[in-house]
C-alpha cells in the first residue's frame, strides 16, 4: 500500500473516531476544558508512528519535514513536539499545534474506554473531568455499565494495525513516534516522484 493510500486510510479512521466522539459528547456532555493542556504536558506519552503519519505527510507536502526532524533531534524535552503551550511559566495551559493532525492517543484520551485486569471496560480520561465534570462523567460510567457503545482504545490500535502492522504496531515515546513517521515517508520519497495531490499545496 503507497504512502498516500495509508494517510488516507488512517485519515478514515480517524473520521469515524471523530463521528464517534461527537455522538459521546452529545449523550454524556463530556468535554474537554477550553485551554487546558494538562494532559500534553505528560512526559512519558506514547504512540504509534501510524497514527502520525498523516502529520508527517503534510509535513512533507509543505516542505517542514527536514526541519521538524531537526527540531526533534535538538529538543530536550520529552512533551509533545507539536504541544503548543500559551505561557513559558504555566505550560499547563495551550493547545495542539497541529489539532487537524494530532495522533489517536490525543483523539482517544478523554473520550475512550480501556479494559482493566478483569476485562471490565473503564473510562480513561483526566482528573479535572471527573471532578469538574461530575454529572456527564458519571453519564459515561452509566453507559459503560449499560454496555452502550464507548470508543475502546484497543479496538481502534487493532484497526491501525490493519493499515500497517509494522508502523501500528510500535509504541513510542510520542516524539519518537513522529520522527519515525517522518522518516518513512521521506525515505518513501527518496527515489520517487513528488506526490501529485489536489489541493496539498
Amino acid at each position: 500500500m503507497s504512502i498516500v493510500r495509508k494517510v488516507r486510510a488512517v485519515e478514515r479512521l480517524f473520521g469515524r473516531l471523530d463521528e464517534e466522539i461527537s455522538q459521546f459528547r452529545g449523550v454524556t456532555g463530556v468535554h474537554c476544558i477550553s485551554g487546558c493542556g494538562k494532559c500534553c504536558t505528560k512526559p512519558d506519552i506514547e504512540a504509534s508512528p501510524l497514527e502520525f503519519l498523516p502529520l508527517a505527510f503534510h509535513l512533507f507536502l509543505t516542505g517542514k519535514a527536514e526541519a521538524t526532524l531537526e527540531q526533534i533531534a535538538h529538543e530536550q524535552s520529552s512533551i509533545c513536539l507539536i504541544y503548543s503551550p500559551l505561557s513559558l511559566i504555566d505550560n499547563t495551559k495551550g493547545s495542539c499545534g497541529n489539532y487537524t493532525y494530532r495522533g489517536l492517543i490525543c483523539r482517544l484520551f478523554g473520550y475512550g474506554s480501556s479494559r482493566d485486569k478483569f476485562g471490565e471496560l473503564k473510562m480513561v480520561t483526566c482528573k479535572f473531568i471527573k471532578e469538574q465534570q461530575v454529572e456527564s462523567y458519571e453519564k459515561a460510567v452509566a453507559m459503560l455499565t449499560r454496555h452502550e457503545y464507548v470508543p475502546v482504545f484497543s479496538d481502534y490500535y487493532k484497526k491501525l494495525m490493519q493499515i500497517d502492522f509494522q508502523l501500528g504496531n510500535q509504541i513510542l515515546p510520542i516524539n519518537e513516534a513522529i520522527k519515525v513517521a517522518i522518516e518513512t515517508v521521506l525515505h518513501h520519497y527518496a527515489y520517487r516522484p513528488f506526490p501529485r495531490i489536489k489541493g496539498a499545496a
